[in-house]
């Protein structure tokens, strides 16, 4: 038997793992890893030995070697925390507290631009003046910590369990802001940057934590009242008090503190002025942070119940400097960057952002001109009807642009914007989306049969009082009768083609046309065509197609601009681009679909072309609550919606009698249309 020479200081065992083992005795990998084991377990102390290795574990075949025992789950859970421990106790070296605030001495105006690039408006600079703590009343303090921080005097700068609340939200995509203390906040605000980062959380919390050490907690809540972002360009609680209620912070009581409270989990949602759900949701969380003082001990339930009428704050003021339309065009452009830009409403709100829009001086002013013109024949002095008559109207390209608008008379005098208005109904102007959808989808007209489709020849009846039917049989209304159409001026027509109908405003045929084509598909189709989901359709009964919807302006002139654009609709915007300090900001696309053929756009632009390169047409409310002209040019589309508003009720009012017009129905409906063909003939 041959005998394996064996090499001088060296034993089987010891090979290296991928070592020459037949030259070196022709020892298994396995074998030696298992002996270099155990010599390892030899080596230590004893009551280190539980740390050696032996995984996967011995004694134990198949998928059980390799599931770990309780001992090894619990080591390697002290291993991971023993490296979170050493990686946390690392960057809290690293980190520094920084030797300069954010520069708020340094901050902007906002620029907006022309089309042409040349300036529209400033706007700014950032609102803020400091006021110290002791300046501030106990209530409005414990107001804020109520509603931010209760714990803020006993933390040490950040909360354990916001912590974990937060790494949660970033791991599941949720909002990486919840869950900071007072002190954190302050350190973003005077700190840091507003983004959403991991790391720059990371941060905020080891800064907050070395500065909670080294700052009192009265110091720390001095910081953060006096340069939290409260909206209307408001830094700091004093300017808050100035921008809502007109008067010192120190003259504020726990009401009115409560709800500057509200604002700090976001302005944009929280002022009262913006919007009615701003309102709504203001009063709630107001009502909820007065319950949440009196939980904490920091407000007795017998003043709480003093507190039930919410302190409405006063109007925003209107800057000298957007006068006439131009405040209306930077709130316009404004709401575009809020909702298409990665720009908070607080980081706009410290300026140097440079907004170039899409609106055409010439354009502005020619149809401000148009609408001046028309109104000066109104007589409020004289005649009560005239009186509260307001006109919203828009200019969009067939390519989205928002060109034009006109909001109202002044916006420093009616800061409310007309051309975004969404409370008037559009009344006969919705007809042409009713046939577009008609001529798109087709018609049901047996419940179990396929639909058929429609063409511009298709024979309707034109008679007024003709029943409106659906695959089962006559329409019936509640009150147990058969639902007749009613034209206008109570005219029958006949037998008649829907492009006469849609051309001559027949309510009937276009009537019956919905309920044949389903007023879900005609809703849908609307939709399609530009309007919003929100638009106040109201219920799907047959007076559906007659446009009891409430559409903007904008709205309503970017849907016609889907049929100047041959079924193609790109989504209104107003903004081109956003830069600082040079650097373009991200800015999303319109929205750009194709709803329609070019055969079903050019049918619908053939029923209403008035005159060679125009269409258009006329619409009113049922109630005669409204008027409307929508109409366009091969490139431009433009609505314009007259109507009244109660002062005091914002309700609206009939028409009946304005103008002077003796006629019941539908007076006031060729002011639109004037004000179209001036604007029109003015070239633009």
């Amino acid at each position: 038997m041959a005998l394996r020479r064996r090499v001088p200081g060296r034993g089987a065992s010891d090979l290296p793992p991928g070592g020459d083992a037949g030259a070196a005795g022709g020892v298994p990998f396995g074998r030696w890893w298992r002996a270099a084991r155990g010599r390892l377990g030899a080596r230590l102390p004893a009551r280190l030995r539980v740390l050696r290795p032996r995984y996967p574990r011995p004694g134990r075949r198949g998928v059980r070697r390799w599931v770990p025992s309780v001992r090894q789950a619990l080591l390697a859970v002290c291993w991971v925390l023993a490296l979170l421990v050493g990686l946390i106790g690392y960057g809290y070296q690293r980190t520094r507290i920084p030797a300069d605030l954010n520069a708020f001495a340094t901050q902007q105006d906002n620029v907006y631009y022309w089309a042409d690039g040349t300036e529209m408006a400033r706007v700014g600079p950032v609102d803020r003046q400091s006021m110290p703590l002791d300046r501030i009343p106990t209530d409005v303090q414990w107001a804020v910590l109520a509603a931010e921080n209760a714990s803020f005097y006993s933390d040490s700068g950040i909360s354990l369990k916001g912590i974990a609340r937060a790494v949660t939200d970033m791991a599941t995509g949720g909002d990486t802001q919840g869950g900071s203390t007072i002190t954190q906040q302050y350190v973003k605000n005077v700190y840091l940057s507003q983004s959403r980062t991991l790391s720059r959380k990371v941060t905020e919390m080891f800064i907050a934590v070395k500065l909670d050490r080294r700052m009192s907690k009265q110091q720390i809540l001095d910081g953060y009242l006096n340069t939290s972002w409260f909206g209307r360009g408001a830094y700091g609680v004093q300017r808050a008090a100035k921008a809502y209620y007109g008067k010192d912070v120190s003259q504020l009581n726990a009401s009115e503190g409560a709800f500057l409270a509200t604002l700090l989990k976001g302005a944009g949602l929280y002022d009262p002025a913006v919007s009615p759900a701003n309102h709504r949701r203001a009063v709630a969380r107001w009502k909820w942070v007065l319950d949440r003082m009196v939980t904490i001990g920091r407000m007795s339930a017998a003043e709480r119940a003093t507190y039930t009428v919410f302190p409405e704050p006063k109007p925003p003021p209107r800057p000298a400097g957007l006068s006439g339309q131009t405040g209306y065009l930077v709130d316009t452009a404004r709401a575009y960057v809020s909702a298409h830009s990665g720009i908070s409403d607080e980081e706009f709100d410290r300026g140097g952002y440079q907004i170039y829009t899409t609106f055409e001086r010439p354009r502005v002013q020619a149809l401000a001109t148009a609408v001046t013109q028309q109104l000066a024949a109104l007589d409020p002095a004289q005649r009560a009807a005239d009186r509260d008559v307001r006109v919203g109207a828009a200019s969009v390209g067939t390519d989205g642009r928002i060109l034009a608008l006109y909001g109202g008379p002044d916006y420093v005098k009616q800061g409310f914007d007309d051309a975004n208005i969404g409370i008037v109904p559009v009344g006969t102007a919705f007809a042409p989306l009713v046939y577009a959808a008609g001529l798109r989808d087709g018609v049901l007209l047996d419940r179990d049969a396929p639909r058929t489709p429609v063409t511009p020849d298709s024979l309707y009846d034109g008679d007024d009082k003709a029943a409106v039917t659906t695959p089962e049989g006559p329409y019936w209304s509640r009150d147990g009768k058969i639902v007749r159409a009613a034209n206008d001026g109570h005219r029958s027509y006949g037998q008649i083609t829907l492009r006469e109908a849609v051309a001559s405003s027949v309510n009937g045929p276009i009537e019956q046309l919905g309920m044949d084509v389903g007023l879900d598909r005609v809703r849908r189709a609307s939709i399609d065509a530009g309007l919003l989901p929100d638009s106040g359709f109201g219920a799907q009964t047959p007076d559906f197609s007659l446009g009891t919807a409430t559409p903007s302006p904008i709205r309503m002139a970017g849907a016609y601009a889907t049929f100047a654009a041959d079924g193609v609709h790109t989504a209104p915007y107003s903004v081109l681009r956003v830069t600082r300090d040079g650097e373009r900001m991200p800015l999303q696309s319109p929205a750009v679909t194709h709803p329609f053929t070019a055969e079903v756009a050019g049918d619908v632009t053939a029923a209403l072309t008035t005159a060679p390169g125009r269409a258009g047409t006329a619409g009113t409310a049922l109630d005669n609550t409204s008027a409307w002209y929508v109409g366009y040019t091969p490139k431009v589309s433009t609505a314009v919606a007259l109507f009244r508003i109660e002062p005091k009720s914002q309700q609206l009012e009939p028409l009946t009698g304005t103008t002077g017009s003796r006629v019941r129905e539908h007076t006031g409906s060729s002011y639109p249309a004037a004000i179209w063909s001036h604007y029109v003939a003015a070239g633009t």
